[in-house]
């Protein structure tokens, strides 16, 4: 376990680091400290994305038996990206550090002029998010490696799974800082943002009854009267912020689509720690 924690300690805030060196040292590129950090935490969160994803994908296929089945790659995987989540809480004041010193920001002028007063800001700021990665690392590790017992591996890679929307919510992000909103690239990945959100988050609730529901056979309409009430109200409290977001993310797209004038998306962080509390309907 030690092993594995450290190798994911490593793995991301190396690629972090090597992925920020390349972007201001390759003679083509020469980008900014700001720009490269920026760029290198979206591309770290991308690249955990869709590992997260192969992930889930090697599991749930392997299940046969979506509660009782397991596969070694569930607990390896969660204790493999622990670490990510304390690295993000990093990256994301740096991004947030940097993002307010880019020329012609919209917040350029608030920008804090020292550290301790740029982290108190960060985390009033981004206390949700912050709180979120705090849970991932103190909640729902210990439950999903020592309370689970081994069972609902499939539903967690289901879970895993989720994260194939992340990807082109980075590059969402990135060319909205960089003002490409007019772009083709920048449509298209709207496009597929506003559908893999749709299937991987807005689905991923009602597919998980349905599937117990056939499992136990019974009827997808039954399936809440037949689950703990603990389960449909925590269903139900995840299912609310994917909604949100979700019409978020069609209001974004009107305006894209329409020409309207555009503002960029809240940050998309998912609630991913409620994703990951459903493991809780499989215990």
């Amino acid at each position: 376990m030690l092993t594995i924690l450290a190798a994911g300690s490593v793995f991301f805030p190396g690629l972090f680091l090597l992925s920020k060196q390349c972007l201001k040292s390759i003679p083509a590129l020469r980008w900014s400290e700001g720009d490269a950090v920026i760029v290198s935490a979206r591309l770290v969160s991308s690249v955990q994305a869709v590992m997260a994803s192969s992930a889930g994908y090697i599991i749930a296929s392997s299940c046969d038996d979506i509660i009782e089945d397991q596969h070694w790659l569930t607990s390896t995987y969660i204790m493999f990206a622990v670490p990510y989540f304390v690295y993000d809480i990093y990256a994301m004041f740096m991004c947030y550090w940097y993002k307010l010193r880019v020329k012609g920001h919209e917040e350029a002028s608030a920008a804090p002029q020292h550290m301790a007063s740029a982290l108190t800001s960060y985390l009033r700021r981004e206390f949700l998010m912050v709180l979120h990665h705090v849970v991932m690392v103190t909640v729902c590790f210990p439950v999903s490696v020592f309370v689970r017992q081994g069972k609902g591996d499939y539903f967690q890679g289901i879970m895993f799974m989720a994260e194939l929307s992340t990807p082109s919510v980075c590059l969402g992000k990135i060319l909205i800082q960089y003002k490409q909103q007019h772009t083709l690239l920048h449509k298209v990945n709207g496009a597929l943002m506003l559908i893999t959100f749709f299937i991987c988050r807005v689905l991923l609730f009602p597919y998980l009854y349905y599937v117990y529901g056939r499992y136990a056979s019974i009827p997808f309409h039954l399936v809440p009267l037949s689950v703990p009430w603990h389960c449909n109200l925590g269903a139900a409290l995840l299912m609310a912020p994917q909604l949100y977001w979700f019409s978020l993310i069609c209001r974004g797209a009107l305006r894209l689509f329409t020409g309207s004038t555009q503002r960029p998306l809240p940050c998309q962080g998912f609630c991913l720690a409620g994703l990951q509390a459903l493991q809780l309907l499989t215990l």
